[in-house]
């Protein structure tokens, strides 16, 4: 059985599972699994914030259940649907066998029940509550909110012909926000909060060398510092530590020993997405950010 004692026993199942994180994201897990309350993981995109819902199911050895957000989704898309096509062959099959009257209460069972994630995760699960990750929540709306707040204070959904449902055990529950607009303060005051930041210099070496074990500690050294230093320019989309993982690959790839002008060029689109942003850092730009990063390497 996984160690989840303590907020180091929970820093450590996360590391093995890849996941570096420092003590006060650690100690916001460890309240969350000790106190059942769910957790709201906000932070710019690609900080890693899914990735603790992975690598704690990974570690828990749990179900991983994942609602991905997008404008428009309601209720009934996150809960569950009828199979309408199904339940039309069947009563097309009924009545031509003359077996119509008795469909009444068979055509709303589970055999006609479509799970969507909220619903599957209040289901029971021999390895123990699943991790029921609500993945950018910031893409829907208030009422989608209001009906969420409520769900995640019963962890159970009611559906009209068959009744409500609860969950035997309450889900572990991971929420996350790139912060595109303002969550409700309610939705917030049932869980607990973090913010998850870029990493510092050392965090993002210790990522690295976990995701990309195989990359020279020198060139990794040069990407973190690049990378550390691009953050701090003037750039519609800052890269996160998922792209300093892959380019770190992608320079891996090509067998790059050591970062020039030349190869940042040639390989900006696996840290920059966006065109504008790429385009800065053409010519001498790459070169000035790539000097920055040397430099204060030679200091450190």
């Amino acid at each position: 059985m996984t160690d989840i004692s303590s907020i180091d026993a929970v820093q450590k199942m996360l590391a093995d599972q890849g996941y570096v994180c420092g003590r006060d994201l650690g100690t916001v897990v460890f309240l969350s699994l000790r106190l059942g309350r769910p957790l709201f993981l906000e932070g710019e995109a690609g900080v890693g914030k899914t990735e603790i819902a992975k690598a704690l199911a990974a570690g828990l050895d749990r179900k991983l259940i994942r609602l991905q957000c997008y404008e428009g989704l309601d209720a009934s898309s996150a809960v569950y649907e009828w199979n309408f096509p199904a339940q039309m062959v069947a009563i097309r099959a009924a009545e031509a066998a003359g077996e119509a009257g008795n469909l009444k209460t068979e055509l709303f069972t589970d055999e006609f029940l479509i799970e969507r994630p909220l619903l599957e995760a209040m289901r029971p699960d021999a390895r123990g509550a699943p991790i029921l990750l609500i993945d950018e929540l910031d893409r829907t709306d208030a009422p989608f909110e209001a009906f969420l707040l409520e769900a995640l204070s019963d962890f159970q959904v009611t559906i009209p012909e068959m009744g409500t449902i609860a969950a035997p055990e309450a889900p572990i529950v991971i929420l996350t926000s790139n912060r595109t607009r303002e969550v409700h303060d309610a939705l917030k005051r049932r869980c607990l909060y973090h913010w998850v930041d870029y990493p510092d210099f050392d965090r993002e070496m210790e990522i690295l060398a976990a995701q990309a074990p195989e990359a020279a500690e020198n060139l990794s050294r040069e990407v973190v510092a690049f990378v550390q230093h691009l953050r701090t320019e003037d750039l519609f989309k800052k890269p996160g530590v998922a792209e300093t993982i892959d380019w770190a690959k992608c320079l891996l790839a090509l067998d790059v020993i050591t970062l020039s002008p030349e190869v940042i060029a040639d390989t900006l689109g696996a840290i920059l997405k966006y065109q504008d942003d790429i385009a800065k850092l053409h010519g001498s730009e790459a070169k000035r950010i790539l000097d920055q990063a040397k430099a204060s390497l030679e200091v450190s």
